[in-house]
């Protein structure tokens, strides 16, 4: 499998007084960057099924940071999938930027998840054979942009999140923080509308976890994008627009 290809396979409520909504029966494309109503998520292995989620309803404006938190086996990090279009739900839709993403095909999905959403991930999934700028370039070849400007972007990108210095660097020779604020960049490569973010303050430390969420609360207030964080960390919630509980696949009011 080419390299290319890996990285495609791998890209492949206010705290502590949220309470559930009725269902919504009209998408607000203009204020909203994500609507989902009646997620369900079974799985089936023989004879035992198993139901991850139910009945899901959720709705996140644009440009804010929403936070999905909740006990392990909750079901926040297969809601995640699905709102990013990774997983296809049992039952129920779900709407990005004004689309519904449910209804699509796999192939028209794989596009719009390259040009809308970008990926962050808890382990940071960087080529290791590559340096933090070709991972960022890597990306953006996959979204068309190449040469010489897909050097020079990667570069910019680098240096939005303060490692310009580091362009050059394997990530061995890189520390957690900046590893992760490596996948911040090459996460923004395209300048997607929606980034999603599973776990990515859980193998750093406190001064490296802060400056990740204030990296994401950056992009949010000042590019307008949507940032969906699935997260066991408590330090986060201070940064959080909104934050949705989840507990045996169901959303729950206030703190689990």
């Amino acid at each position: 499998m080419t390299i290319s290809k890996q990285f495609e396979f791998i890209g492949n409520s206010i705290i502590n007084g949220w309470s559930r909504p009725n269902p919504i029966n009209i998408y607000p494309e203009k204020s909203c960057g994500i609507f989902a109503e009646g997620i369900e998520m079974t799985y089936q292995s023989g004879k035992e099924r198993f139901v991850a989620l139910k009945g899901i309803d959720l709705q996140i404006s644009k440009g804010v940071i929403q936070l999905l938190m909740g006990p392990s086996g909750s079901g926040k990090t297969t809601l995640l999938s699905i709102l990013a279009g990774i997983l296809t739900p049992t039952n129920g839709k779900v709407h990005l930027l004004g689309k519904e993403i449910t209804k699509m095909s796999r192939k028209q999905l794989s596009r719009f998840r390259r040009d809308h959403i970008g990926f962050i991930f808890q382990g940071f999934n960087l080529f290791p054979a590559l340096t933090a700028a070709e991972n960022v370039e890597l990306a953006l070849n996959i979204k068309g942009i190449k040469g010489k400007i897909a050097r020079q972007q990667s570069l910019e990108l680098l240096s939005q999140v303060g490692l310009a210095a580091k362009a050059q660097l394997l990530p061995r020779d890189l520390s957690g923080g900046q590893k992760q604020r490596v996948a911040i960049a090459r996460a923004l490569a395209g300048n997607p509308q929606i980034i999603m973010a599973d776990e990515p303050t859980a193998d750093l430390d406190s001064h490296n976890g802060q400056a990740v969420i204030e990296l994401l609360c950056q992009l949010a207030k000042e590019g307008g994008t949507t940032v969906v964080i699935v997260t066991h960390d408590p330090r986060i919630k201070a940064f959080a627009d909104n934050i949705t509980f989840l507990e045996d696949g169901e959303i729950v009011p206030g703190d689990p």
